[in-house]
């Protein structure tokens, strides 16, 4: 199973661990999902609730949230999860990876491999994978790392397969669509 280190920080070595971490997300997904089911009344008033309660979960620690943050932050951790899993198959040499994903994470990049400095990611979830110049800031702030492989991962519904995407690279930086 995978090993969560500290809040915002997960250690994943086998795809076992990858699946096992995608429960989780699964797990708080089907809380909220049973939670909607259950609501009546007002569709505004429910999603209001769904704005500002803590009506969600926090995908991987379980504690509460608002829906709004529950659904960005599963796609944050679905995202790495995924490209942790393709890391695991392009660098088995890499120990595993710790994931640390979103604002407030423990470690510089959203995937770093267990080998200092050998692998290096950022991940997002993206509507397009030019939307807010996203993977272009990825890509940038990857420019400046000194990890021997680094990789920019998007999850976007327009690019539904695993599959390097040279048009968005610079500096050696490779970017991947992911599918999770």
């Amino acid at each position: 199973m995978a090993k969560i280190k500290s809040r915002n920080e997960t250690l994943i070595r086998t795809p076992a661990d990858a699946e096992a971490l995608m429960d989780l997300l699964r797990q708080s997904a089907r809380k909220v999902h049973d939670w909607v089911a259950a609501q009546g009344g007002d569709p505004l008033d429910m999603l209001e609730r769904m704005k500002f309660e803590p009506v969600g979960f926090h995908p991987i620690e379980g504690y509460e949230l608002n829906l709004v943050e529950q659904i960005n932050q599963t796609w944050t951790y679905a995202v790495a999860i995924a490209a942790a899993k393709q890391l695991l198959h392009l660098h088995p040499d890499a120990k595993g990876f710790y994931l640390a994903p979103g604002a407030h994470a423990a470690r510089p990049l959203d995937i770093m491999s267990v080998v200092e400095n050998m692998v290096g990611a950022e991940t997002c979830a993206v509507v397009h994978p030019r939307n807010n110049g996203k993977i272009e800031k990825d890509v940038a702030k990857l420019e400046a790392r000194s990890e021997r492989y680094r990789y920019a991962f998007f999850m976007c519904p327009k690019f539904p397969r695993n599959e390097r995407h040279s048009e968005f690279e610079r500096s050696g930086v490779q970017v991947w669509s992911i599918r999770v």
